[in-house]
């Protein structure tokens, strides 16, 4: 990894903008891929970023750990057989434990988690478990048998290596899920200190998560709608909500057979008892829209803005074929306001150019597929040496039909029975309803909202933000690896994904506010090439002395640090347990 610069004049003055470049190898070529985007570096952007880290992160790590007293220690030293051992990935896991500590989620765990009989303190197994799932997602034994040994959070939590068991991270999981809505109010509150993130407007979605295997001892490990094409598995389902920053507040685990629209009411009720109720503005998609749901939100109160089901659309076709009305709010977006009569909802009509454009693709598309299959299925009767089997050259149809459902209603295809060899003819035509409607409505949706006091730019800016929680989704999918799920303990096996989350999101709100983009993978993936090492100097007087050092980051590293306000310690202090008898007498 290097810096790069580019230069600009702008209004007489010349501009530095720098950016972090790493070289990739891509099959057979190598390419430049940009890390981070650093713009001018300017001495205000340091002070800033600096700041934010003390608020984060606090003042430096206990002296106690970094400060071993032999700074002013002068021996001489045989060159010849200076060695380094034990080395220990220390970039990754030192940034882990900060956003650790600076998210309060140390402290809380210390709290409703105090020490009892057991030899090592629970708070330490969660760090362990929360930030090896952040750093390098993998199971408890994975983590007990190799991960944890590779790493320095041994020194950094001064917890032994034969401390950290699978059986120990096991019995954390189930202490971490009894304080769960305990965690989730901190959270609430700790995000609009560190971030001044206002949860009045909430987010809220659902996935899914499948099984490998059987479940058959978790009552809710069920088959239904696979978010992840796994029909054949076995899963639950997942209901997140975040801030409208996409900071996550919390979650719920439902059967894997529940409907999102039959999870909107436990979210809610169970939200608004841990984060309060007043102002608080509901959005969704349109998944939760059932009558029943709207109803309810209504009747109590409640304010949402949710999407409707394509279907609605006809019910409003003349007010979205009506030309005036429509206001751009964005390049390529209308936006329209109408009223509902029966329930006195305000509803969005909303118009995409770039949705239109896929939509007429996709009909496009599919059209053709039935065509040339109808042509190829015409072909053979017509060809026919003897009488069709009229049930089985249905079915082909209904197949044909079903595996293009997009454009199905388009085409009206039927069987006649005609004098001729094969007995049957095919007829297709074409209903030009579908095609009319579908001008209408391709790059059309419906939002239903019981605001009143909003512009239609608030209402649909506010939707469109639900964004965010499918982007929570795809980051515990893909980067923590929330799924699939190995074992049956889905309900410990989530939080701490979850909590993992977390620290991924306040390492993004971070980059963001330090000017460093939003990709926590890349900054982690860099600075878990910063190691500690045990550095061996035998002396002539004083026999071996060991030294826990760190290495000293690159100049692309340093700046990274520098950045974020990060000061990484150059040693770490060495307990009289990491130590050999003679280094204990130097």
């Amino acid at each position: 990894m290097y810096l790069r610069h580019t230069t600009r004049k702008k209004d007489g003055k010349v501009h530095r903008y720098w950016r972090l470049v790493r070289s990739v190898r891509v099959g057979r070529r190598v390419i430049q891929q940009t890390v981070a985007h650093l713009g001018e570096l300017d001495e205000h952007g340091r002070l800033e970023a600096r700041a934010f880290a003390r608020t984060l992160i606090g003042a430096a790590e206990q002296a106690r750990l970094f400060d071993d007293g032999r700074a002013q220690l002068s021996v001489p030293v045989r060159l010849k057989g200076v060695r380094v051992e034990r080395s220990r990935q220390f970039g990754d896991v030192y940034l882990a434990l900060a956003l650790w500590r600076g998210t309060g989620l140390a402290q809380l765990c210390e709290a409703v988690l105090p020490a009892g009989k057991e030899q090592v303190p629970w708070e330490k197994m969660a760090a362990v478990l929360v930030s090896a799932r952040l750093c390098e997602p993998s199971s408890e034994l994975h983590i007990a048998e190799d991960w944890y040994r590779r790493t320095a959070l041994e020194d950094l939590l001064q917890l032994k290596d034969e401390h950290v068991n699978k059986d120990r991270l096991y019995r954390a999981l189930d202490e971490l899920l009894v304080h769960k809505a305990a965690i989730e109010a901190h959270l609430s509150h700790r995000c609009g200190e560190l971030f001044a993130i206002h949860n009045e407007v909430l987010l809220y979605d659902v996935t899914s998560t499948y099984f490998e295997g059987q479940a058959e001892a978790n009552p809710l490990a069920q088959r239904g709608y696979s978010r992840d094409h796994r029909p054949d598995c076995k899963q639950v389902c997942i209901a997140l909500v975040v801030t409208i920053d996409g900071f996550p507040l919390g979650y719920e685990v439902f059967p894997g057979n529940t409907h999102d629209s039959r999870t909107l009411q436990t979210i809610v009720a169970t939200m608004e008892a841990r984060h309060g109720v007043v102002g608080r503005v509901w959005i969704a998609d349109r998944g939760m829209a059932s009558a029943a749901n709207l109803a309810w939100l209504r009747e109590t109160g409640r304010r949402y803005i949710i999407g409707a089901p394509k279907s609605e659309l006809k019910k409003y076709a003349s007010a979205l074929a009506a030309q005036s009305g429509w206001r751009v709010i964005r390049e390529g977006v209308e936006v329209k306001l109408a009223r509902c009569a029966q329930t006195g909802e305000t509803i969005i009509l909303c118009r995409s150019a770039e949705r239109r454009s896929k939509e007429q693709a996709m009909h496009e598309k599919f059209s053709r597929r039935i065509e040339a299959a109808l042509a190829r299925l015409a072909s053979r009767i017509d060809h026919a040496a003897k009488r069709v089997d009229a049930s089985q050259v249905n079915r082909q149809i209904g197949r044909i039909l079903q595996q293009n459902q997009r454009a199905a209603a388009r085409f009206d295809v039927r069987l006649i029975e005609v004098d001729c060899a094969a007995g049957y003819r095919l007829e297709v035509n074409i209903h030009t309803s579908f095609d009319e409607w579908a001008a209408l409505s391709e790059g059309a949706y419906l939002l239903r909202s019981n605001i009143t006091d909003w512009s239609d730019e608030q209402l649909w800016k506010a939707y469109i933000q639900l964004t965010q929680a499918e982007a929570a989704f795809r980051i515990q999918k893909d980067q923590l690896r929330v799924r699939p799920i190995w074992h049956q303990r889905v309900e410990t096996h989530i939080p701490v994904c979850f909590l993992a989350f977390v620290l991924w999101k306040t390492l993004e709100l971070w980059q963001q506010r330090a000017g460093l983009g939003n990709s926590p993978r890349t900054v982690l993936e860099e600075l878990v090439r910063i190691q500690s090492h045990d550095v061996v100097l035998p002396t002539t007087t004083h026999g071996e002395i060991r030294l826990r050092c760190v290495t000293q980051p690159d100049d692309a590293q340093a700046v990274l640090l520098e950045r974020m306000g990060i000061v990484l310690p150059k040693r770490m202090r060495m307990t009289e347990l990491d130590l050999p008898a003679v280094a204990l007498t130097a």
